[in-house]
Parts: structure tokens; sequence; C-alpha cells
């Protein structure tokens, strides 16, 4: 589509959009990344054994941070988290899951002695993530 002039270029379907999307690596994540290792903490990233595959993890201190999407994780209250007018029957089922997918990996990491922080999207622009992260990971952990 690079070299389609912009005249012939038809809009992206909501299913094109979507299927654009990544998993990891977000913006999202990534500011929230750039944050920690400025602060000067270090962390693995995607840690498969872990229930949710965490987005940042603190093995020494048993801490684990999922950065959500507003949108996909459905973030209470947030205007970013509108479910779409269309296509409902689909929307809603699939997004109800991620939030239930969400709650039972924070539900098995809590139960192993994990502390977990959800940060969403729209934090990560607002001042006060960082004291909240230098908090989060500065707190005793559960089972310590």
């Amino acid at each position: 589509m690079k070299n389609t002039p912009k005249s012939v270029r038809r809009p992206l379907t909501r299913s094109e959009t979507m299927r654009r999307i990544k998993s990891v690596d977000t913006a999202p994540e990534l500011r929230v990344r750039k944050m920690l290792w400025q602060l000067g903490y270090r962390y693995r990233l995607h840690d498969k054994r872990l229930p949710g595959k965490p987005d940042i993890v603190f093995w020494g201190r048993r801490k684990a941070i999922f950065v959500h999407g507003c949108f996909w994780h459905q973030h209470n209250g947030c205007a970013d988290s509108q479910l779409p007018k269309s296509n409902t029957e689909y929307w809603h089922p699939k997004l109800r899951r991620n939030v239930e997918r969400d709650a039972e990996a924070i539900r098995l990491l809590e139960a192993t002695g994990w502390s977990v922080l959800v940060v969403w999207d729209c934090q990560t622009r607002a001042s006060g993530l960082q004291a909240a992260l230098t908090d989060f990971i500065e707190s005793f952990s559960n089972g310590r």
C-alpha cells in the first residue's frame, strides 16, 4: 500500500486497525520501562513462568507490574474504555474475558506472595506515576 496514491487508498477497517495493535513493547509499556530504568531499577520482561505474563517483573522483590491499555482491559471510569457501538456481540464477550483473565492472573500472583501493580495507559501520561512506581517497588512485599 506504500506505493498506492493517497487518493486510491481505502480507509482501514476496524479489524485491520485492531490487528496492528501490539501486545508487547507498547508505547505505555515503554514509557513505564524508561521511567523505571532512569530511576535505577532493573527488571525482567514478560516472564512466561508467572500467571498472566506480567509486563515487568522484579524477581528479587516479588513484584509484578502490568501495563494495561484502557480499552483492551476496560479501565473503569476511563473515557478511553468506551465499547464500540458496532459488532457488540463480538466486543462485549472479548473484553469481558480480558478483564476476567486479568483478575485471575492477579489473584494467582498474590496467592503466591507476589505484589502486583496495574498501570493504566492513561496514567502513563499523567504526573505522579514516578512516585507511585517508587512507592510500589520500595514497599514491603506481601510475603516478606
